[in-house]
């Protein structure tokens, strides 16, 4: 690793594929088995939660404690090490015998958390989704005259990612270009027309004048991108979303029917988690009369009973990548956000989860009512 490619990591967040610690510590076997049960990633030994490089002192002693670690996992995980500027990086790789546990468990990464995780729930998410995940998959057929540098630069302002490397080199970074291509991922994100190489990339959005989705006041079909998908969904129903006004001295305050942080979440959530191998429907967006429905083709890939309890994305690279932006503050959180917002606002939140995942946002808003002289962070 070369010292550009060292400090583009060190400016970027932790996440799915890296993770930052000061030294070695406890946590350090739960972590390696957690990349190994994933996708592979790499620790950085010597920085800061916050990317600050403080170094450490690297020994022949801290090297064969790291390999020791490696090994007395169940089965052994080989550790590649390599020095860089008093900073030990590890590398792990993606796990050929999963499940891998160390003394306390089982272990998943997930987002930028190392997730404890039961043998069996293990086994059949490595079953379910082995070689198999669709946006880590190349796509042969990109052609590189489709590779949209607009999308492309306004997402590394998203992230707040430097732009001082080559694109290439920062696109191999983030995990979109590999040795054998481009990979799903990185059509879905940075191509000019990604319906061209895959029809599950569009998302619509529909306003109903009811709600037994009879008459349609307006249908939009969009082909924006990962993040322009998002950011249509968004401001489409903000569009649509009424606002009541009261003035209380000299302020003015506002009370949405519905809170964007709420259906911005959903939406989020059906574009990270939609199987994208079904081609025969879209993410749909629809605004009815009293509600807000969110869905997308495909189910949980863990049981039921562990639903808004354990948060395992269908598609890793595309919810790493989004991490880094706004939309997603804290990675795992989505669900418990979108029934937070809502209850603030006094609006109800149903999901049905089947071979579809439909978020239903009810408009309760008789509740949405400020008491006269209140304090408006009573809604709130």
């Amino acid at each position: 690793m070369n010292k550009q490619k060292l400090d583009f990591l060190l400016l970027n967040r932790e996440g799915q594929f890296i993770e930052f610690k000061e030294n070695l510590d406890k946590n350090f076997a739960k972590e390696i088995v957690a990349f190994s049960n994933a996708g592979g990633g790499v620790i950085l030994l010597g920085v800061k939660d916050d990317g600050k490089k403080i170094g450490i002192n690297i020994t022949n002693k801290l090297k064969s404690q790291i390999i020791d670690i490696g090994r007395g996992c169940d089965p052994h995980i080989n550790i590649d090490l390599e020095e860089k500027n008093k900073i030990l990086i590890v590398h792990i790789k993606e796990g050929q015998n999963k499940p891998y546990s160390c003394k306390n468990g089982f272990y998943l990464k997930i987002g930028p958390n190392s997730q404890k995780i039961g043998r069996d729930e293990i086994l059949k998410l490595s079953i379910k989704t082995a070689n198999l995940r669709f946006d880590e998959q190349i796509c042969p057929k990109f052609d590189w005259k489709d590779f949209d540098d607009d999308k492309f630069e306004y997402y590394l302002n998203l992230a707040h990612i430097s732009n001082n490397l080559k694109k290439e080199n920062i696109l191999k970074n983030i995990k979109i270009l590999t040795e054998d291509g481009f990979t799903n991922a990185g059509v879905l994100m940075f191509a000019k027309e990604p319906y061209k190489y895959f029809k599950s990339s569009k998302l619509r959005c529909i306003h109903f004048q009811d709600n037994d989705r009879l008459n349609i006041l307006d249908k939009k079909e969009v082909d924006k991108g990962i993040v322009g998908n998002i950011e249509y969904a968004v401001e489409y129903l903000t569009e649509r979303n009424p606002v009541r006004f009261e003035i209380n001295g000299l302020k003015r305050e506002e009370y949405p029917e519905y809170r964007v942080e709420a259906y911005r979440e959903a939406i989020v959530n059906a574009v990270i988690h939609r199987d994208y191998f079904e081609e025969r429907s879209d993410i749909a967006v629809e605004k009815l009369k009293n509600k807000i429905i969110i869905n997308n083709p495909g189910g949980l890939i863990f049981p039921k009973d562990k639903f808004g309890i354990l948060s395992m994305p269908r598609n890793r690279l595309i919810a790493d990548l989004i991490a880094r932006t706004y939309f997603m503050e804290k990675a795992g959180t989505g669900i418990k956000r979108i029934q937070t917002y809502s209850k603030k606002n006094g609006n109800n939140v149903n999901f049905n989860i089947n071979e579809f995942f439909f978020v239903e946002i009810n408009n309760v808003s008789e509740k949405i009512r400020r008491k006269s002289g209140g304090n408006p962070e009573e809604i709130y």
